[in-house]
């Protein structure tokens, strides 16, 4: 490297800490820290699953960087305690300490012959000599009193989980941001959130709420992004959402498979799938407010006397939607065991073909499909290839989430899952324990929609013996 040309926050990294593994994800991830260190970004908030590089990015090298920019930006990092943070300047003060970082930047230095008069330089705050610049660190509650602030790091501002579902340590932690954070700043300051996710109520989820957010897809966004608005990404630790020219990871690929393999990741959801969407997937949700929870109950046999076997089909609705099949049998009392289902982002080309083999090892005789969006012809293609199983569509009036909610009690009285669900469908597993009672805070209805259906058509629509219309049209055998 050339003396004194300015590197790439990449090249900076593994000239300094030469150990570092920079997976695609890392790269971008530090091509965002960039522009962020270069003042392209003013307010930026990151969510990034456990264990997979966010503060050796963020608190540990960014800083570093920065002040090698310009050594007279004054810099505080914050955590959650005055001892993490003073942590992450302990690291940064032997970064700037380094042979190789003097190589790349000899004007930046803390190392001192002779102390200037009043040279400070401690654990908690270090000068940059001969310069205007400095690094701070405090924990959260802590004090900044007089002193101005050019950037604020604010690294898990939470502890544990114990912490995250304080409302007591939540509203604290917000009059701490609000009282001493905010009031160190000035016209160009820039601030960077960098979190696992806990709790919905947490730092990012207030500041999305109440102040101007753009969820950020491509690094071209940093170019269009207003002057008060953040820049959110989310790095999902199991890909989920659709491929982004910032993340163009396919459905179900791990964010560091050499570190956190798809196989480890589902290990972790099955543990606790409220907590992993949260920490892993950063799309927190609190335990009371979820419609079903983990209230669903399991068997390990189907019963011998069966009067119904059927399933509910609910194509999807947009590109984003999952289609859901959901097989399942009645027995005499009008329990309803779920057998098997089809839970699919996949094209309706391939996904009829799967519903029309799961037809034929359920031994489904009547399969009702919602005849919305398309359904109908997808219940055609259903006819041709399950020419054993008598397929009727029907088109469904009713309102989605009053459906859902009116019904939530009986789906749960009524339902039964087979004994290890969330290994069999881990997608349709999660999308029901983590559904939320406020429908628009729910990614994706298809799940509690197809089951809703169920409920519906076996007990709900058939009370004294009769449908009730108002639900459904007259269902059409093809």
């Amino acid at each position: 490297m050339e003396r004194n040309a300015i590197p790439s926050f990449c090249d900076f990294a593994l000239a300094v800490y030469p150990f570092l593994e920079l997976t695609p994800f890392h790269r971008t991830y530090y091509a965002i820290l960039e522009a962020y260190a270069q003042g392209r970004i003013r307010k930026l908030i990151i969510s990034v699953p456990p264990q997979h590089g966010k503060s050796v990015g963020a608190t540990t090298l960014l800083p570093a960087y920065m002040l090698g920019l310009d050594p007279d930006l004054r810099i505080a990092i914050a955590s959650y305690s005055g001892t993490l943070a003073s942590k992450f300047n302990r690291r940064v003060q032997r970064i700037l300490e380094s042979r190789e970082y003097g190589e790349i930047f000899p004007d930046t230095t803390i190392k001192c012959g002779t102390k200037p008069a009043g040279y400070i330089r401690t654990s908690d705050e270090v000068e940059i000599v001969g310069h205007r610049g400095e690094l701070l660190s405090v924990g959260r509650e802590g004090s900044l009193t007089g002193n101005r602030v050019d950037c604020f790091i604010l690294d898990d501002l939470y502890k544990d989980a114990m912490e995250a579902q304080s409302p007591v340590v939540r509203a604290n932690c917000w009059d701490w941001y609000t009282s001493v954070v905010r009031t160190r700043m000035h016209n160009a300051s820039r601030e960077i959130v960098v979190f696992t996710r806990w709790h919905e109520e947490d730092l990012i989820g207030m500041l999305c709420r109440t102040e101007p957010c753009r969820v950020m897809t491509s690094l071209s966004d940093i170019d269009d992004v207003g002057a008060d608005e953040w820049l959110v990404v989310n790095f999902e630790a199991l890909k989920a959402s659709p491929p982004t020219d910032l993340d163009p990871r396919q459905e179900g690929e791990a964010l560091w498979p050499e570190q956190q393999s798809v196989e480890l990741l589902q290990s972790k959801r099955r543990l606790d799938a409220v907590r992993f969407e949260a920490m892993y997937q950063g799309h927190p949700s609190t335990r009371e407010g979820l419609l079903y929870g983990d209230g669903f109950r399991e068997y390990d046999a189907l019963p011998r006397d069966v009067v119904t076997r059927a399933s509910y089909t609910d194509s999807a609705d947009v590109g984003d939607d999952y289609l859901c099949s959901i097989a399942y049998v009645v027995d005499t009392d009008g329990v309803i065991y779920v057998t098997d289902v089809v839970y699919s982002r996949e094209p309706m080309e391939h996904t009829e073909r799967l519903v029309a083999s799961m037809f034929e090892s359920s031994g489904v005789r009547v399969a009702y499909v919602e005849s919305n969006n398309g359904g109908r012809g997808f219940a055609r293609a259903l006819q041709r290839l399950a020419p054993a199983t008598r397929v009727e569509w029907f088109h469904q009036s009713g309102n989605k989430e009053a459906r859902i909610l009116s019904n939530s009690a009986t789906v749960l009285h009524n339902v039964r899952m087979p004994s290890g669900w969330h290994l069999l469908w881990p997608e349709f597993y999660r999308d029901l324990v983590t559904y939320r009672r406020l429908f628009r805070a729910n990614r994706h209805d298809d799940a509690a929609d197809a089951l809703t259906g169920v409920v519906e058509r076996e007990i709900t629509s058939r009370s004294g013996g009769k449908w009730q219309r108002a639900l459904f049209v007259t269902p059409q055998h093809i």
